[in-house]
């Protein structure tokens, strides 16, 4: 395994069921990437399936190199942008479409209980989200032109 993804696409359930009788008409992807990195962490490292050090290579440092990002992506060091989370590893939460911030109606994963949660992040050095609160204004996001693979 090199990298863990998602294929994003916050399609309601109803548009979802546009496909019932036929699946070609099934909007494609589902909505996972608000949780990606507590499902991968609860179900992998904590069960003992990945190491911790290889969860931050598929979910970090790899993505970045295969993107043309690192190092100013994907490592904690001087020059890199500081985008970083603070996660604890033991707090027990429930994955919910009634509290989740995905603009969806639905989840694949509704009910399942996990152990680790993200707190907070840090987006270039600032308090992005914290305790599930966005801190930062619309549009602080920003537009990274893509390298040559560092693979």
């Amino acid at each position: 395994m090199n990298v863990v993804g998602t294929d994003h696409c916050p399609f309601l359930w109803e548009q979802k069921l546009m496909g019932k009788e036929d699946f070609s008409k099934i909007p494609n992807g589902h909505p996972a990437v608000e949780h990606r990195m507590e499902l991968l962490f609860s179900e992998g490292v904590k069960t003992g399936k990945i190491t911790l050090n290889k969860f931050v290579e598929v979910t970090s440092t790899n993505a970045a190199k295969i993107f043309g990002m690192f190092p100013r992506k994907g490592t904690i060091s001087i020059g890199a942008d500081a985008d970083l989370v603070v996660f604890d590893p033991n707090k027990k939460h429930t994955i919910s479409a009634k509290t989740h911030h995905m603009n969806v109606d639905y989840s694949a994963y509704e009910g399942w209980e996990l152990t680790g949660k993200i707190e907070t992040v840090l987006l270039r050095g600032k308090v992005a989200i914290d305790a599930g609160e966005t801190k930062v204004a619309k549009g602080y996001g920003q537009f990274i032109k893509r390298g040559k693979t560092a693979f």
